[in-house]
């Protein structure tokens, strides 16, 4: 807020009343829709007249994972080297997100014992497995930009899992080691397996937490809900699909 009033000029104090559908702290993201929501009601609210790359610049220093939220579809995070190079940019697809759909499946919606913070602080620090995780970002960065150029699901699908498998394992090389994940995580995991032997393409992906995300096609989406609900209960299941449009002001 600092960063804002000192934008605008002005010494004003505001009242943020912040409404998430998703658990807040739980490795669901809930950081990142927060903080780019932020971004863009102090940019309304000010008439700051602030460009997306501004705005996802701003959301970023809330939340890194914000800085793509400004946008619909597909984005991708530049690292950069400081401030002004550091942002989200979008990425042509085609309209690929229209063929395709997010499950998450909510194992835990209370706030993780180990915050994201701690956690990628504790990682980056003492993990003997976190450079080689590293050494493989910009090669998985690719593979996953050429499947959505090419709308190859199954490419797409093999490098996000595989990527997401390797963060968590960078965690377990930590000193003390320490996990998000649960026995109903791995249990999820089989399931999607199950999927894709039935002939039902879908991929997992786990961030800071114990919840687990499936990329899915839409065509195949409630034959997955349904394998999904053999083992786990319809309240702890939400389907999404992948909005092409970015952040917008609804009042």
């Amino acid at each position: 807020m600092d960063i804002v009033r000192n934008r605008a000029g002005i010494d004003w104090y505001a009242e943020i009343e912040s409404d998430n559908f998703v658990p807040t702290a739980a490795g669901l993201a809930s950081s990142a829709s927060a903080y780019a929501a932020l971004a863009a009601a102090c940019n309304q609210a000010l008439d700051l007249q602030l460009s997306d790359k501004d705005l996802s610049r701003l959301a970023r220093i809330g939340s890194g994972s914000a800085s793509r939220s400004i946008y619909g579809g597909f984005a991708e995070w530049e690292k950069g080297y400081n401030d002004e190079t550091s942002y989200a940019v979008p990425l042509e697809s085609n309209h690929f997100e229209d063929d395709l759909a997010m499950i998450f499946v909510v194992i835990n919606q209370h706030s993780k014992k180990v915050p994201s913070r701690y956690g990628m602080s504790l990682t980056r620090n003492t993990s003997r497995f976190y450079q080689y995780w590293l050494d493989h970002i910009d090669e998985d960065l690719a593979e996953a930009k050429a499947a959505i150029q090419d709308k190859d699901f199954k490419r797409l699908g093999e490098v996000i899992e595989e990527n997401g498998l390797r963060m968590h394992a960078t965690n377990l090389g930590s000193t003390p080691p320490f996990t998000y994940l649960v026995q109903e995580s791995y249990d999820v995991m089989a399931l999607v397996h199950e999927c894709r032997e039935a002939g039902y393409p879908c991929y997992f992906t786990m961030d800071a937490g114990p919840n687990v995300k499936i990329l899915v096609e839409k065509k195949n989406k409630q034959q997955i809900i349904d394998k999904l609900l053999t083992q786990f209960d319809n309240n702890q299941i939400i389907d999404s699909d992948i909005i092409a449009t970015g952040i917008e002001i609804i009042e």
